[in-house]
């Protein structure tokens, strides 16, 4: 049996005193906390079994902790524990090399660019490693050995894997690829082009993108001293293994659009069930692009390009009802690898971009300081793709969560006086363009007024469990080509992707590498800073005088008139005319209404959401945490944790739909007992919150709501909205959009927001952006009453005949929603939706 190399490692698992600058100690917050549920350790690390370091399921157990507390959120709470009893641990900068919470000690070094360099290691008892050296090279080598110790077999699964995200391959996603332990072997072609790019990129930057280049090399060096003495049968690091990595992230988070296709595929059969006009009017209600009821995170007004008609967009190629094939590569064991996907970023529906922030400005605050409460959701994997650090020298003095993409740079954390975090913002930079071929060939297509020909890429082999597949594709001057379709005409095109930040994703790390030095502790520079990434994120600062957000993204600029919803055509006259200016990004700092509250919405007012995101209407989940907010004038630290651990188990339809749903079933009546009583259970649901926790932790949800929900939910939100669309319409959107998105899903989108505009409506309330069309009981409220009633008692029957006549005696096991670790176990916690790539709870002090 040949060497254990760290992915074989992986499959068997799954089957001197370093020189210290002294530093003055910084103005330390009054609340300073952070959890990270999947801890710091990679099965097997060595420091593991270290005296004083506590187990690696510690911080999960604290995480699930807090859950069943849902409001109940005490001063107690919010204390940092020191030894994993309590809810969250401290984020204190640790700039003393000797606090008495460090447990182990370590010196390394190396040469880099013929320099020797040196960094101390500690760890505290949560295994989080806190970097001390008397130069930023050193603490970014130690940064590098760090992660080399803490992630060696994530780095060699996502080392050639993330490639595939640099170059888009079809069907082949890079996160898709490391979570399901696939082997990506790129050509030398793919590897030199990546290499070159991404060089490039960050060199045209100006001397910012050399220092990141050269950050790269110093973290790389620190890689490769912790391999050469620990797994020298490993292959050594590269930057180009950096650029793969920091792939991963661009693709996996940092997008947004692409969606033309599914968009076009709706709208077809929309037409198709109800007439050309009336079926786009369904489709520009139901698409809800930019609804003036959608919960907006700033106050200040932004516009991207105009608001288009479907019926007279610009260049808009729509495509015969079922003719679009799929070029998508097929990947070995494809089916386990959505289900291993799904499980490890539980995200069934496959919306992983489930990242929340509250900010709540002095003007709101008891305290009269601002106050954060926020973090990334990226799932709950172990390994974790997030790691927490310590940098300690004399240019950084930042802590919080990187990842191996991260040259020694923080992704979200806390600086001396200020934190920041992201959320993913999923702006439209992704177009599909729509090429006409030509000389009857599928490989040939129509340009600028010439016939060309495609580009064969051989973009190397990807293996599993014994089956390997060549990884071959077709690209054209706008991308990689994703499938084929007929037009309406009956003429054949191929569609292809074209995406603004490709060949440039790690010029990303220029806002990461300000934030860890310590330049953004502003509003404007954390909008300069945000400025310089081409992916679309949502960046938010706090300090101890400020809130501000800024939503980035290399956002392409359309010819007037053309429809980004939908496939364009391909053929040179409808191709992109630059790039929103930075000025022009939402942004927004210190509002009026003192808060700035983000789940994934859209950020500013009149800014439409991007073609991947249909009903984007008024009950966003993002307002389970603003109502939550309103409940009090004024804040504190506790409030603003009970409002993001209430949100967390909430379920849009209980607490936001339900009472509308009900006001309209009182236009009617009940058709039986059973009926009513289940009515009675939603109502007392409802009025409680809505909430899906297991507040006594006695392995059931706490309400007879949850399973009366999931009873007859799909069968009253068909009732609504069926009718009118008739059953092949329904289908079209179904196909879209699911009816709910419920708990394990991440509570976001689905059927309340159609819901909720189409019943306000019949029941004379006040609606902003009314539907073109009527949907429940075609404009009548009895009627819809009437339709409602039926689709609930029938459910109601049938869910009783396995449950019971009383609903107020259902219940639903807490392990049916239960969060689990992948792609190892770690621990099984309750279902919430809080940050899981790091919490942060923040109060800083001047």
């Amino acid at each position: 049996m040949g060497p254990l190399t760290p992915a074989r490692a992986l499959r068997a698992a799954l089957s001197s005193c370093v020189a210290v600058a002294a530093f003055a100690a910084p103005a330390q917050a009054t609340t300073e906390l952070n959890i990270i549920p999947h801890g710091q350790a990679e099965p097997g690390a060595a420091w593991l079994t270290a005296p004083g370091i506590l187990p690696a399921d510690t911080q999960a157990k604290m995480y699930d902790r807090l859950t069943p507390l849902y409001r109940d959120i005490t001063p107690a709470v919010v204390q940092p524990s020191a030894d994993g009893t309590g809810y969250y641990k401290s984020s204190k900068l640790l700039t003393d090399p000797n606090d008495p919470s460090l447990v182990t000690d370590a010196t390394v070094s190396g040469t880099v660019r013929g320099q020797a360099v040196s960094a101390r290691v500690r760890r505290d008892a949560y295994g989080v490693p806190h970097i001390y050296s008397a130069t930023d090279d050193g603490a970014i080598f130690g940064a590098g050995h760090v992660t080399g110790e803490d992630r060696n077999l994530l780095l060699n699964q996502a080392r050639t894997n993330g490639l595939a995200s640099l170059i888009d391959l079809p069907g082949a996603p890079g996160i898709n690829l490391v979570l399901g332990l696939y082997d990506f072997k790129p050509s030398k072609a793919i590897t030199d082009r990546v290499e070159k790019e991404q060089t490039a990129a960050l060199k045209s930057a100006g001397p910012e993108g050399e220092a990141v280049l050269r950050d790269i090399e110093t973290y790389v060096a620190g890689l490769n001293t912790w391999r050469a003495a620990n797994s020298p049968s490993t292959r050594p690091y590269t930057r180009t293994d950096i650029y793969a990595l920091n792939g991963v992230k661009a693709q996996f988070l940092g997008e947004g659009g692409g969606s033309e296709v599914a968009n076009e595929t709706m709208l077809g059969g929309l037409k198709a069930a109800l007439g050309r006009r009336t079926g786009e009017k369904a489709y520009t209600d139901l698409r809800q692009r930019n609804d003036p009821e959608h919960p907006r995170t700033g106050t200040r007004k932004a516009s991207w390009y105009e608001d288009v008609s479907v019926a007279n967009g610009r260049g808009v190629v729509h495509l015969r009802k079922g003719s679009y094939r799929s070029a998508a590569l097929k990947l070995p064991d494809a089916a386990a690898t959505s289900r291993a996907v799904a499980a490890a970023t539980a995200q069934p529906d496959g919306d992983t971009r489930a990242s929340n922030s509250l900010l709540v400005s002095g003007s709101r605050s008891a305290t009269g300081k601002p106050l954060y409460v926020g973090g990334p959701q990226i799932g709950y994997n172990y390994p974790g793709l997030t790691m927490e650090m310590g940098m300690y020298s004399p240019g950084i003095k930042v802590r919080g969560a990187t990842s191996a993409p991260f040259p020694g740079y923080m992704l979200i954390g806390r600086g001396e006086g200020f934190g920041f975090s992201l959320t993913s913002a999923g702006a439209d930079i992704i177009d599909t363009y729509a090429e006409r071929l030509c000389g009857g060939s599928r490989t040939k297509y129509r340009f600028d007024g010439k016939c060309r020909s495609m580009t064969t890429v051989n973009a190397g082999t990807i293996s599993k469990g014994g089956k390997t597949i060549t990884a071959t594709y077709r690209t054209t001057v706008h991308g990689p080509v994703t499938g084929y379709a007929t037009d309406s005409a009956g003429r054949p095109v191929a569609l292809a992707r074209k995406r603004s930040s490709a060949g440039r994703e790690t010029t990303d790390q220029m806002l990461f590498r300000r934030l860890t030095f310590g330049r953004v502790k502003t509003p404007a520079q954390l909008n300069a800073a945000a400025a310089l990434t081409p992916q679309t994120f949502n960046s938010l600062l706090v300090t101890d005088k400020d809130i501000a957000f800024y939503t980035s993204g290399r956002l392409p600029m359309r010819p007037r008139g053309v429809n980004p919803d939908l496939p364009t055509d391909g053929q040179g006259d409808y191709e992109w005319t630059g790039f929103m200016k930075a000025s022009k990004h939402p942004q927004d700092a210190n509002p009026a209404s003192g808060l700035l509250v983000n789940w994934n919405n859209e950020p500013s007012p009149g800014w439409p959401a991007s073609d991947e995101r249909v009903s984007q209407g008024p009950e966003d989940r993002v307002r389970l945490l603003s109502t939550e907010l309103a409940r009090q004038p004024r804040h504190t630290i506790e409030t603003v944790l009970a409002a993001a651990n209430a949100g967390a188990t909430q379920d849009p339809r209980g607490k936001l739909a339900w009472p509308i749903i009900r006001a309209v079933l009182a236009k009617g009546k009940s058709p039986s007992p059973l009926a009513t009583k289940l009515v009675a259970v939603l109502d007392d649901w409802s009025a409680g919150g809505a909430s899906w926790r297991d507040g006594d932790v006695d392995g059931t949800i706490d309400a007879a709501g949850v399973p009366a929900i999931q009873a007859v939910w799909t069968p009253l939100a068909r009732a609504a909205m069926c009718d009118r669309l008739k059953a092949a319409g329904c289908k079209a959107l179904r196909d879209r959009q699911s009816e709910q998105n419920a708990p394990p899903g991440g509570q976001s989108s689905g059927w309340q927001n159609y819901m909720d505009k189409d019943l306000r409506r019949l029941l004379g309330r006040p609606v902003k952006g009314k539907y073109a069309l009527t949907y429940c009981g075609n404009g009548s409220a009895s009627k819809c009453a009437s339709r409602l009633w039926a689709a609930l008692d029938k459910a109601g029957t049938s869910a009783a005949a396995s449950r019971g006549q009383e609903p107020s005696t259902w219940r639903q096991p807490t392990s049916s929603v239960a969060i689990k670790f992948s792609p190892l176990p770690l621990a099984t916690m309750q279902y919430t939706n809080r940050p899981s790539g790091i919490h942060q709870v923040l109060q800083l002090a001047p």
